[in-house]
């Protein structure tokens, strides 16, 4: 069984060191703790290649509940390999 990796919980989570399939739970998990922490603005960082987890995470935005909304990051911010997130504050 592989060991939990800490993860700073800064609003910005780089995907390159998980695994496809840890994804799913991942980024629904790191924008909860995000909002507990009243972090309201996240930058995901998915990278350009093909773009199959780019599509994943856009995917998993597009149906999570606390999401207000979604786009790719601007050039200076890593343009079509990072996606911008603003969430919903808590209430």
């Amino acid at each position: 069984m592989d060991d939990p990796v800490p993860l700073p919980i800064d609003g910005v989570l780089d995907l390159h060191t998980f695994k496809p399939r840890e994804i799913k739970d991942l980024v629904p998990d790191y924008l909860a703790a995000c909002r507990e922490r009243g972090i309201l603005r996240v930058r995901i960082i998915h990278g350009k290649g093909i773009g199959q987890l780019r599509q994943t995470v856009h995917s998993i935005l597009a149906k999570h509940p606390e999401v207000v909304s979604f786009s790719l990051a601007g050039e200076h911010l890593g343009g079509w390999g990072a996606t911008l997130v603003q969430l919903r504050p808590p209430q």
